[in-house]
């Protein structure tokens, strides 16, 4: 059919049979930009927008004159320390009988979080880390009226909170069902990050089960969340909150693109004893568990690597009168499987300290059934408090360059963080507030220093250049991350 056409005109009808047969590769415009659509937020905002709140905490804390400010002799001894040139201090008079100023007790602001209406008549929930410490926590509706709340409960081990407000015919929150939750489906928080009330941000789950903590599986999601937004719902395009927006992970203190919120059905099962008690009851076995390793199950005939491996059990413990032994391997209880061994104190913590229980173990290449009675795992323990004569907030360098106010740490403050030293963070302000770290969380290195002491702290601090970017690595419960802190910006 070609042979006549000259050799320039026989390339162009070739070109043109090419992309006749591609046209057709490429679908429709219309159902092509269908299928690429982005999800419309706007309903959801206006429907679960009313139903989340601002808190902020409020914290008693006593005072004098200038408190804060450091005295004559703390600079000198700061001088003195460092080897630094002693300035002329302007010389004040003694007035032996002028009269010391009375400390006085002020409520200054503690933080500032978010929250979402459990129930119409006033019940909300939040992150246990957002009221914790707190002598008074005010609560802010998007119509702008204050309410002040109480406390009903507060469990650190799942960073669940209930408060209470004086208020009637609120909006409430719909609850959705996690189990229905996938993996790349489209979810939205709303929140106050920074104290930006009413902020919404979006975007997908990007893991479900995550192993972040003993007790609770997370949702991790790449919606934005920064500081002031924990506490806050995570909702589905159906509306109804599936989470409570936790924690970040983060090198810099804001958003890396990685969040995880507590998922629904847990944060219930916890609110619902803390309204009931004002504290959550939960099971414990006594034993000392690892993960089963591809290598161990082969050798010993468990065929696939699951179950949790028993590598200690304590004295006079459930596990214990039960039978069970180091070396067992817990593969079911109450006719769950344990997949993994974080499985196990999930389940176990989730049962009603009493019950009788039924566990089976693959022990010496077969498996046996054992009858344990769930113990409680002991209450949370207040965290103890640094005392003034022990523990005074060192006022140094960091507090007028960088914005922090540290003290020591107790022994009983080392212990219960699992750390061998480090300093408390008593104040962040300006350039310490910006870099995401807050008060409680304890510093334990500063400029790729170790520092056990206030003391060293202060050396570090004392010759590090003012003008470049501090790293700080410091523990937040039960994480581990780095802030940097830039000052003067």
């Amino acid at each position: 059919m070609t042979a006549w056409m000259p050799s320039s005109l026989r390339r162009m009808w070739l070109v043109a049979a090419l992309v006749s047969t591609l046209v057709p590769l490429v679908p429709a415009g219309p159902a092509y930009a269908q299928a690429r659509g982005l999800p419309d937020f706007t309903d959801l905002v206006d429907q679960v927008g009313p139903s989340v709140v601002n808190i902020r905490t409020l914290e008693k804390v006593s005072t004098r004159a200038q408190a804060g400010a450091p005295s004559e002799e703390d600079m000198l001894e700061f001088f003195k320390r460092f080897g630094l040139p002693i300035p002329n201090l302007p010389k004040q008079a003694p007035k032996p009988n002028r009269p010391q100023p009375q400390a006085q007790e002020e409520e200054q602001p503690r933080g500032v979080g978010s929250g979402f209406i459990l129930t119409s008549d006033g019940v909300i929930m939040t992150n246990a880390h957002v009221v914790d410490g707190a002598d008074e926590v005010i609560v802010t509706l998007t119509d702008k009226r204050e309410f002040k709340a109480k406390i009903l409960g507060a469990d650190k081990r799942s960073d669940v909170a209930v408060v209470k407000i004086d208020a009637t015919g609120l909006p409430a929150v719909k609850v959705g069902d996690v189990n229905r939750l996938r993996v790349g489906e489209w979810v939205m928080a709303i929140g106050s990050p920074f104290g930006l009330d009413n902020t919404v941000t979006a975007g997908i789950v990007s893991a479900k089960q995550r192993d972040t903590g003993d007790f609770l599986p997370l949702i991790q999601t790449d919606v934005a969340i920064n500081p002031g937004n924990s506490g806050g719902p995570l909702i589905n395009m159906r509306g109804e909150v599936v989470g409570i927006n936790s924690q970040i992970y983060s090198r810099s203190g804001g958003f890396m693109g990685i969040s995880f919120s507590i998922p629904m059905d847990e944060a219930v099962r916890v609110s619902d004893q803390l309204r009931a008690s004002g504290r959550v009851s939960r099971g414990r076995i006594g034993v000392q568990i690892d993960q089963v390793s591809k290598d161990v199950a082969e050798s010993i005939g468990l065929g696939k690597p699951t179950g949790a491996l028993v590598r200690g059990v304590e004295a006079g413990s459930p596990a214990e009168k039960a039978g069970v032994e180091a070396g067992d391997i817990i593969t079911r209880f109450d006719g769950k499987v344990i997949e993994k061994s974080s499985d196990l104190p999930r389940i176990v913590g989730g049962t009603k300290p009493g019950t009788k229980s039924t566990m089976t173990v693959f022990r010496r290449g077969g498996s046996k059934e054992l009858q344990v009675t769930i113990a409680e795992i002991e209450a949370d323990k207040p965290v103890a408090k640094a005392s003034a004569k022990e523990d005074k907030p060192s006022v140094s360098i960091a507090t007028q360059v960088f914005g922090l106010t540290v003290s020591a740490l107790t022994d009983a403050m080392k212990k219960e963080a699992g750390v061998r030293g480090g300093v408390r963070v008593e104040a962040a302000n300006e350039a310490a507030a910006r870099a995401g770290l807050r008060e409680g969380d304890i510093i334990l290195q500063v400029a790729n220093v170790e520092v056990l002491t206030t003391k060293e702290f202060d050396a570090v601090l004392a010759k590090h250049d003012k003008t470049k970017p501090l790293n700080v690595l410091f523990r937040r419960g039960d994480w581990t991350q780095y802030a940097v802190i830039r000052a003067g910006r």
